[in-house]
């Protein structure tokens, strides 16, 4: 009974009074704030790569958690809490990625597909949410087959365009979230990440293979 009352008054605690705990060194708030936070970084991380395995996930997460607890003395609440872990993951997972391709050099680059699929070696108790429901870059382009090519095309984008796209559409931050983050206004965030959607669209589209007209065949052949 005592614990779970105890779980119950965890659960409902104020994020701002379980950082503040945490910042004082309390084990159980931590293990609260994890508990809290660590499924949807899970998701997130794994959204950004389809080809993370479980492990690769899990240990990019606790890369991430390693660095919020060095560092959460230097998130001062300006934006939510999870809008910064959310920052923090996407920079370790990008990091990761880099060393994916680096060990294998030569052999094909990673993808960042927009959708969402459960990893090969996964057991029954891995769960991923859906898709998210907000519109994403170019609907035409990630409906078609080649919606890997958004991956790379991401990729190739980089810096500031990557962040932001990343954030709006894999973490679902809202424009304000974004702009908390990222120390921008609102309506700066709306006009970089319209540009940078355009930029993604073209970059997508020249990453697409291109035809061969001699490979079109006469609508009269059988």
């Amino acid at each position: 009974m005592a614990l779970l009352l105890y779980d119950v008054h965890v659960s409902s605690t104020p994020e701002s009074e379980l950082l503040e705990r945490c910042r004082h060194g309390e084990a159980e708030a931590w293990d609260a704030l994890f508990d809290r936070h660590y499924a949807p970084a899970t998701r997130f991380i794994y959204q950004l790569g389809h080809d993370f395995s479980r492990e690769d996930v899990e240990e990019i997460c606790q890369e991430v958690f390693l660095t919020v607890i060095k560092n959460l003395h230097t998130f001062l609440g300006q934006s939510q809490f999870q809008t910064w872990l959310f920052r923090i993951a996407a920079n370790k997972a990008r990091d990761y990625r880099q060393k994916l391709h680096a060990a294998k050099r030569g052999g094909g680059q990673l993808t960042v597909p927009l959708v969402t699929a459960p990893p090969d070696d996964a057991d029954s108790t891995y769960t991923v949410d859906p898709p998210s429901p907000l519109p994403g870059p170019d609907l035409a382009l990630l409906n078609g087959e080649r919606i890997s090519l958004v991956g790379q095309a991401l990729e190739t984008l980089g810096g500031p365009c990557q962040e932001i796209i990343e954030l709006r559409y894999f973490a679902d931050l809202s424009y304000e979230e974004i702009a908390q983050a990222l120390a921008l206004n609102p309506k700066t965030v709306s006009s970089r990440l319209s540009k940078c959607l355009d930029k993604l669209e073209v970059v997508t589209r020249a990453l697409l293979p291109q035809e061969d007209p001699r490979e079109k065949k006469s609508p009269t052949s059988v």
